[in-house]
């Protein structure tokens, strides 16, 4: 639903929104700006299992203000969705809005944590990585076969190597290749193309969505940076998207 960062610069290009389905059920990974809009044209926003999101940087939850107005006044009485998030969600939004109380009308928030959860008909296993003070990556898999080929999100992540972990080999790793064919400016903490090819070499991912580009970074030479070091299916994600998992 969004495949942007921080600041896309293509008309219809959202942020970091990602939606799982499995079952006829579906997680929502991260709802970054205009995100609810490809949500709400595609799905009816109020039936997702949950909103998980990955770190407390607007680009990955600053939609969830459109999600709560939406609960709040479209529906008699307003409907509630789960959100599952990293530390301070909820204090965060309530003060942008100047308002306590604002998350709770609408959004039952709660503590996100390393581990294993389950959520619906998806099991998650969440991995801190390096970003923020309090960043995850995930892997969802189906709950009632969690061996199955999965999904692991690397949300923003400064270090590939702490994604390993979760890819196992069949998976569709859906990683963000913010900074293109590379180098990251030092001490920025994201990903680039080389790192992302060394990391699906490493651990032999059955697909490798990009994601998450940052604006004025060349997207061929950004896939041929992965192609190098990583000879399996691969792809450029683009807003709209779908692929089997």
């Amino acid at each position: 639903m969004g495949s942007g960062a921080a600041y896309p610069d293509r008309a219809g290009t959202a942020s970091s929104t990602y939606v799982v389905c499995h079952g006829g059920r579906r997680l929502c990974l991260d709802l970054g700006q205009g995100g609810f809009a490809g949500l709400a044209d595609r799905l009816e926003p109020s039936t997702l299992e949950a909103v998980v999101v990955s770190h407390l940087h607007p680009d990955h939850f600053v939609d969830l203000v459109a999600l709560r107005h939406y609960l709040r006044y479209e529906f008699e009485p307003p409907r509630r969705v789960r959100v599952v998030a990293p530390a301070g969600l909820a204090g965060r939004l309530d003060a942008l809005l100047d308002e306590p109380g604002f998350v709770a009308a609408a959004l039952d928030v709660e503590r996100r944590g390393e581990g294993i959860a389950a959520i619906g008909p998806f099991t998650l296993e969440s991995r801190l990585v390096t970003h923020t003070e309090e960043a995850y990556a995930v892997r969802v898999a189906p709950a009632d076969d969690p061996a199955a080929p999965g999904l692991v999100y690397s949300g923003d992540c400064g270090r590939a190597d702490d994604l390993a972990p979760l890819v196992r080999p069949g998976d569709t790793l859906l990683v963000e290749v913010a900074f293109g064919p590379g180098p990251v400016p030092v001490g920025d903490l994201h990903l680039d193309g080389p790192a992302v090819g060394a990391l699906a070499a490493a651990t032999r991912p059955g697909r490798v969505l990009l994601t998450h580009l940052q604006a004025g970074r060349n997207p061929a030479a950004t896939v041929a940076a992965v192609r190098a070091r990583y000879a399996g299916p691969l792809a450029l994600v683009a807003d709209g998207d779908t692929f089997p998992v």
